[in-house]
């Protein structure tokens, strides 16, 4: 794509167009579940709608795109496929991440244009073995969303004998020690097909296997840059915003789109069934009545927390450990909102929510795998915050 297009590219265009990709990915989520991975149809749309490029830095095209309008998108999909605003979600976390690579990595990683889709695994794996250059990378990482539809895939990697003697200064090459995040293009990796999930089954969760890949040195950098919190590297807007205040966050919105979708798909449920119901009063529509004003102000409750996360990571002049922490806190507590409300929807939704061919059924199934992340459960994320709160941050003296 030519620069002068690039300039021009509407901003909101992911906003914009999240209608028709989230109406399009409903229709294919049958499909895409049967195949255990992101319909093509899908991921072509969302990429052309900007959805890779949202948070590329500016000076490769990016669209210099906000969490406030990812937040929106990605909502909008969730309600209709919360597998696809999962991988929407992942393939920016993924991107902010790519950033922190050295100038001439992000030139080889974008040189094609920004509209380049990156998955990751970012449970340190494998090994990263120094050699002259770079590293020659090995091991398989799981759960590695959209593993078979990017284009790159980041891998966090222990750096040569690190899985025997971690943060040891210097290895025998003099290479840095401690974890790794290499980038290496998918067509260098194999997938081994091993997603079978309940839920989120859309996603392509497989496993990526490498056999010792070599990845140049500008292709690499250490896991300790995103682990900052006191003194983050800048985003590609620019402004330090630590990976831990925005994860969770972005973890959530498929979860909050899910929701809102099966708020929408019970009410249509429920309207039929209560055309049939007498005049006057009834307690079957009191119960009901009940389960849609809880299950509602709960969804809003989470979206309101959610909004002022993606309020302080947009505008802040910097995130503060506090902030962090009470981000965390907040993301989980409205996991357990989200999960909390879709279960009583389900439990009032009679057979036909029940049902295999259901829309509900397959968001409350999606809803519980995304719940189910271990950084958005609440008892880590209340002692987190506890602890900030209490001690500054720092770990009590035994």
């Amino acid at each position: 794509m030519s620069a002068a297009v690039t300039a021009i590219r509407p901003l909101r265009l992911l906003v914009e167009r999240a209608g028709e990709i989230a109406e399009l990915a409903g229709r294919q989520a049958e499909k895409a579940e049967a195949a255990r991975t992101p319909d093509l149809d899908v991921v072509t749309a969302l990429v052309a709608a900007g959805a890779a490029r949202h948070f590329v830095p500016a000076s490769f095209g990016g669209s210099g795109g906000t969490f406030a309008e990812l937040k929106q998108a990605a909502v909008v999909l969730g309600a209709s496929c919360p597998a696809t605003a999962w991988c929407t979600v992942v393939a920016g976390l993924m991107t902010r991440t790519a950033a922190h690579l050295p100038p001439a990595g992000q030139q080889r990683l974008w040189a094609d244009g920004p509209d380049t889709l990156i998955a990751g695994g970012v449970t340190p794996r494998g090994s990263a073995v120094p050699v002259a250059g770079g590293r020659l990378l090995s091991g398989a990482w799981p759960l590695v969303s959209s593993s078979e539809r990017a284009d790159w895939i980041l891998l966090f990697a222990l750096a040569g004998n690190d899985s025997a003697a971690a943060g040891e200064g210097a290895t025998a090459g003099g290479a840095a020690a401690g974890p790794l995040v290499c980038l290496v293009p998918r067509a260098e990796v194999r997938i081994e097909r091993t997603w079978d999930d309940v839920g989120m089954q859309a996603t392509g969760s497989h496993t990526v296997v490498v056999e010792e890949v070599f990845v140049p040195e500008e292709l690499t950098f250490p896991v300790a840059v995103l682990a900052d919190l006191d003194a983050p590297q800048p985003g590609p807007d620019g402004r330090a915003v630590p990976l831990q205040a925005v994860n969770t966050f972005l973890f959530c919105l498929p979860m909050l789109g899910a929701a809102r979708g099966a708020l929408r798909h019970w009410q249509e449920l429920t309207s039929a069934k209560l055309q049939a119901r007498p005049a006057g009063y009834d307690p079957v529509v009191a119960h009901l009545a009940d389960v849609l004003a809880r299950s509602s102000a709960e969804i809003d409750a989470a979206d309101l927390l959610l909004d002022r996360i993606a309020q302080l990571i947009d505008t802040a002049p910097a995130v503060t450990r506090a902030q962090v922490a009470r981000n965390q806190r907040d993301c989980a507590f409205a996991a357990e909102l989200l999960v909390g409300a879709v279960d009583r929807l389900m439990r009032a939704s009679g057979a036909a929510g029940h049902s295999t061919g259901s829309v509900l059924q397959r968001l409350w199934r999606d809803i519980h795998t995304a719940g189910s992340h271990a950084t958005l459960q609440f008892g880590p994320a209340a002692a987190g915050y506890a602890r900030t709160e209490l001690t500054g941050g720092r770990t009590p003296r035994a």
